[in-house]
């Protein structure tokens, strides 16, 4: 019986998923002929429902967190919308209908000796799926940031956050109609059932490309499972440095923002690394300064020589993206201590150095493989909006396509035109 009602679901599933993806190629026709004015029209549209539809928003979202049990601080900090919040989903979609349209620009254009003029030119990848955890303002970059660039999307949110994720997605759907778009440019899965997530994954030929964002099990599954090419965002083991020349007061407070600022956000420095030649004098201070407000260590032997109180550190800790005010601490020699450390134990993501030496910044921005490399600034500002992308669908880990903040330029493939006057290769 729980076999046969077990198929019987995922048939519902995969029914539900290809009637969906099906009305999102259509709308993509529909995207490809709208121009910009309309796009920007149904951007601001939204941005103004999200307003007139706060308070239903947000009491969707007061029913989530009423019904999620045993929250920890960092996930209850991913899935709360507040006022601040909310108005800052509309900010977003405003800030995204002001940016260019990506779609259709000339990339590159040149002329061969035969006369052939050679054109890249952006376009939209198609139809795009995104499985996302907790954080429902989630769907208001993504639906924004797929609808400028041209794409359809099909976004399946968590368990957790449906009702926010409902509420938000009347907005969007709100701004489609008053600009003549087709409501399937933005589709939001019917229930958080999982069968739904492995639907997607098999729907190749319907869905262009799956964008996971979430956590290590959801991603390392969607990459095993998909069918479907996969931009991945894997976790946010984020690393701050400071070295021997690092300006003690600028150390300080980069450090206590990186750390604490939100730590539920991938951009959170998860691993300080502090050069062995001013950790004695430097170390006892900036842990100070984090404890007061309420941050956890755990420390390697080098460190708790200097400050014996802290908690020893374990390899797997070195490995954790805590989420969370927790902060794992290291001794390192030099520029190439950090980036050793970083190769063994990051994921690719941010990693940030403090210093006033330009040539020592220089050789780590350089050394390390991460996406994005940070000198005398905070590792959260690994963040779409903070980039000038008006907002982002995430941030890219991979070798391929597009790494860090994901925008609308990241949305787009290309394709090329040649323009000729009669020439044959004969």
């Amino acid at each position: 019986m729980n076999a046969a009602t077990d198929l019987a679901t995922a048939e519902l599933a995969v029914a539900s998923l290809n009637e969906a993806a099906l009305a999102a190629r259509v709308a993509t026709v529909a995207l490809a002929a709208a121009p910009r004015a309309q796009k920007d029209a149904a951007l601001l549209a939204a941005a103004a429902a999200i307003r007139v539809r706060a308070l239903p928003i947000l009491a969707a979202n007061a029913e989530d967190l009423a019904e999620a049990d045993g929250l920890t601080q960092a996930f209850h900090d991913r899935l709360a919308l507040t006022p601040a919040r909310v108005e800052a989903m509309a900010r977003g979609l405003e800030e995204i209908a002001a940016l260019e349209d990506p779609a259709g620009r000339v990339i590159a254009e040149w002329t061969r000796p035969n006369g052939l003029v050679i054109r890249r030119v952006a376009q939209p990848i198609g139809v795009i799926g995104m499985v996302f955890e907790s954080r429902p303002n989630v769907l208001a970059d993504a639906g924004a940031l797929c609808l400028k660039s041209g794409n359809a999307v099909i976004l399946r949110g968590g368990r957790e956050s449906l009702r926010s994720v409902g509420a938000i997605h009347a907005a969007l759907l709100d701004g489609l109609a008053a600009a003549g778009l087709p409501a399937a440019a933005i589709q939001v899965a019917p229930n958080a059932d999982r069968s739904f997530v492995a639907a997607m994954l098999k729907a190749a030929g319907l869905i262009d490309l799956i964008i996971p964002r979430g956590g290590r099990s959801l991603v390392e599954r969607v990459q095993q499972d998909s069918r479907v090419p996969v931009l991945a965002h894997a976790e946010g083991l984020c690393h701050t440095y400071i070295h021997e020349a690092a300006d003690p007061a600028m150390a300080r407070c980069v450090l206590s923002d990186a750390k604490l600022r939100r730590t539920g956000v991938c951009g959170s420095t998860e691993t300080l690394l502090i050069d062995a030649a001013v950790a004695p004098s430097l170390l006892p201070v900036l842990v100070a300064d984090l404890a007061v407000r309420g941050c956890r260590f755990h420390a390697d032997a080098r460190s708790r020589a200097i400050c014996p109180e802290l908690p020893p550190a374990t390899d797997e800790h070195f490995h954790t993206e805590w989420l969370d005010a927790v902060l794992n601490i290291a001794v390192v020699d030099g520029v190439e201590g950090a980036i050793a450390h970083i190769r063994r134990y990051g994921t690719e993501h941010t990693e940030a150095i403090i210093t006033e030496d330009a040539a020592a910044a220089a050789r780590f921005l350089g050394g390390i493989a991460s996406a994005v490399g940070m000198w005398n600034a905070s590792t959260q500002f690994c963040d779409g909006g903070e980039f000038g992308f008006g907002a982002e669908i995430g941030i890219a880990t991979g070798r391929l396509h597009a790494r860090g903040p994901v925008g609308l330029e990241q949305l787009c493939t290309y394709r090329y035109q040649v323009i000729g006057s009669g020439q044959v290769r004969g």
